[in-house]
C-alpha cells in the first residue's frame, strides 16, 4: 500500500468534516439536506472530496441505506473532538475581551419559550442590550436531554422544570408550577362530582405521563394510578386527554385556556395536585464564559423583583 500523508488541515476540510458529521448525525444524505440547506448532490460532492483528501472510504451508501466504515467511524469521532476543540478555542479567545461575544446555546423545556412567567423576551432584550456580538442559539429540548448536554459542555443554559438535583449543576429558581389532574369532556370522569369521584375510579382511569422518574412528590401522586401512556410534550399530552382517553397533570397555567373553553377540567383538586419549579441550569465550571455569566446575571436581575421559595 502506497505512503499516505494528509498534510495541513484548513478551513475547506473543516467544512467538509461538519458536512461529513451532519450526514452521520442525521442518518444519510437525504436527511442531511435540510440541516445543511444545500442538495444532496452538493453533499455528495462534499464527502467524495473528502474521502479524497483523506484517501480513505468514510461511508456506504446505496439502496442498503447509509452507514459508516471503520474507518469513518473513527474519522466521526476524532471529528467530534475536533470541533468541540475549535469551539473551545474560540470561546476561550472571546472570552478575553473585553466585551462578551461568541455564541451561546440555550434550550428550554416545552411551553417555557412562551411562558410569561419565564420572561425570556425581556431577559434576551436586556441581554443583546449588554452583549449585541454575542450570537444566541434557542431550541426546545427534552429535559433529561437537556441536563445530559449542560453537563457535557453542549448547551451553556437550559430552563426546565425541576425534578432531581444533578452534583454538577448550579440551579437559579424562577417560579413555581401548581399541576393538577385533568380529564377532558368526553371522559366519563368530567361530569362527576368531587363526591363521586373516588379513588377507585381516578386509579382505574388510563394515565398519561411525561415518562420521566419524578421526583417524590410526583411519585406519590403516580405510585397507585394506572400508567398507560407517556408523552413528554404538553401539547401531545393535552390531545391524548382531550380525546377523552387518558386523563394526567397539567401545570395549571398549561391547562387554562382548554379549561376557558370547558375542553379540560381539573378532578379531585383538593387531592391530586403537586408543585412543580422551573430552574435555570447550567454548569459548575472554573473556566470562564463571559457570554454565560452575564446571561445568568440577567436572569438574576430581571427576576431581582420576586422573592419565591423553590419547592425543592
Amino acid at each position: 500500500m502506497k505512503n499516505f500523508s494528509l498534510g495541513q488541515i484548513g478551513d475547506y476540510e473543516i467544512k467538509q468534516l461538519k458536512v461529513f458529521k451532519t450526514v452521520v448525525d442525521c442518518g444519510g444524505f437525504s436527511a442531511a439536506e435540510t440541516q445543511l440547506n444545500i442538495s444532496r448532490p452538493t453533499i455528495s460532492i462534499h464527502i467524495a472530496n473528502l474521502e479524497s483528501r483523506l484517501n480513505l472510504t468514510l461511508c456506504k451508501r446505496g439502496r442498503a441505506g447509509f452507514s459508516l466504515t471503520e474507518e469513518g467511524a473513527v474519522i466521526y469521532q476524532q471529528t467530534n473532538t475536533l470541533l468541540e476543540l475549535l469551539e473551545g478555542f474560540r470561546n476561550t479567545i472571546n472570552n478575553l475581551s473585553t466585551q462578551p461575544s461568541g455564541s451561546l446555546k440555550i434550550a428550554l423545556s416545552d411551553a417555557f419559550s412562551l411562558d410569561a412567567r419565564c420572561r425570556l423576551p425581556q431577559i434576551i432584550k436586556e441581554f443583546c442590550q449588554l452583549a449585541p456580538d454575542v450570537e444566541l442559539s434557542t431550541d426546545v429540548e427534552h429535559m433529561s436531554v437537556m441536563e445530559r448536554k449542560v453537563l457535557n459542555d453542549e448547551l451553556d443554559i437550559a430552563f426546565i422544570p425541576y425534578h432531581r438535583q444533578l452534583e454538577g449543576l448550579n440551579y437559579i429558581h424562577l417560579f413555581s408550577d401548581n399541576n393538577y389532574l385533568y380529564c377532558g369532556r368526553d371522559n366519563p370522569l368530567y361530569d362527576l362530582s368531587e363526591d363521586q369521584l373516588t379513588e377507585e375510579l381516578i386509579n382505574g382511569s388510563r394515565m398519561v405521563h411525561a415518562g420521566l422518574k419524578p421526583h417524590e412528590e410526583v411519585y406519590q401522586q403516580l405510585s397507585s394510578m394506572h400508567l398507560a401512556g407517556t408523552s413528554y410534550h404538553y401539547e401531545s399530552r393535552i390531545a391524548m386527554v382531550l380525546s377523552g382517553q387518558y386523563i394526567c397533570f397539567l401545570p395549571e397555567e398549561v391547562a387554562k385556556p382548554h379549561v376557558a373553553k370547558g375542553n379540560l377540567k381539573a378532578i379531585a383538586s383538593s387531592s391530586k395536585f403537586f408543585s412543580l419549579g422551573a430552574a435555570v441550569i447550567s454548569k459548575k465550571s472554573s473556566q470562564p464564559n463571559r457570554a454565560k455569566d452575564l446571561f445568568l446575571k440577567t436572569i438574576l436581575n430581571v427576576f431581582s423583583d420576586t422573592q419565591i421559595d423553590a419547592p425543592y
